[in-house]
């Protein structure tokens, strides 16, 4: 058992969850749906990383959402603030040590197309690593060789999209790029990820979904547009952004979250 797990374990030992959830840059506001919550900050667990990034608290969170227990990283450390693509390899493997069989990530992304701009939510079918950096290099064994067919599970992909109709929330599905970051994209960057097949890009997620499958965990992942890609409306783009209209959005993926945790814990 990790040192991370024992400090979790000796502050809350009943805890059980079997889901974890991931929160991207302006989503911190989702913690405050959490319900019962106990907030162990990232400095009080061994190994765990420091972010760097405003937008991003750094702490895990371990409560109740729709009734179901869950594990919460309230903030993620990206592979541009380490240079190194498995900076959250520790904390999935914590949760992971907790039980956690299941996980959501959430993460701010850029859209390529006009009509999923700003405030539209994105489910991720499949992602492409534009990085050229894995958080399994290193690691021993055939278990770094992770399957990534169906990486983003497609049975809860479809009740995804089921649930967000039957909510009235609007979700669309795409391809999500990895860019290492952290400068945004160029207009001809753009140009390459449209020809490539891609939907959404981002500086995150891909990683953690590696290390999730890893770890042999089943994996949903949703982005909330924040803004069109670079050079696609002419005006400069910026972190500021980034975090002011994912905020905007936390209501809409607020309502999606609590309906998709509460399906997945019926069935």
């Amino acid at each position: 058992m990790s040192d991370a797990v024992s400090v979790i374990r000796a502050r809350l030992p009943n805890a059980a969850p079997k889901l974890g959830l991931i929160l991207g840059s302006g989503l911190g506001g989702l913690v405050d749906e959490i319900e019962s919550a106990t907030r162990l900050p990232y400095t009080e667990l061994p190994g765990f990383p420091h972010s760097t990034v405003s937008s991003h608290a750094a702490e895990l969170v371990i409560g109740r959402l729709a009734g179901v227990e869950v594990a919460v990283l309230a903030g993620r450390v990206h592979a541009y603030e380490t240079g190194e693509a498995d900076a959250m390899a520790k904390p999935l493997a914590t949760l992971k040590g907790l039980g956690v069989e299941n996980l959501i990530l959430t993460n701010a992304a850029g859209s390529l197309h006009e009509n999923m701009g700003p405030g539209s939510l994105m489910l991720i079918s499949d992602h492409i690593n534009l990085s050229g950096r894995n958080p399994l290099i290193g690691v021993e064994g055939d278990q770094r060789f992770a399957n990534m067919v169906d990486a983003y599970d497609p049975v809860w992909r479809s009740r995804a999209m089921e649930l967000a109709k039957a909510e009235g929330v609007t979700l669309r599905e795409g391809v999500y790029g990895w860019f290492l970051g952290p400068s945004f994209e160029t207009p001809a960057e753009i140009r390459m990820a449209r020809t490539l097949g891609m939907d959404a890009v981002g500086m995150s997620t891909v990683p953690e979904t590696i290390l999730a499958r890893f770890h042999g965990l089943k994996v949903m992942a949703i982005s909330s547009i924040t803004n069109l890609g670079a050079g696609m409306t002419g005006d400069a783009l910026s972190h500021h952004e980034t975090k002011d209209v994912g905020a905007t959005i936390v209501p809409q993926l607020t309502k999606l979250l609590r309906a998709v945790v509460a399906d997945m814990a019926a069935g």
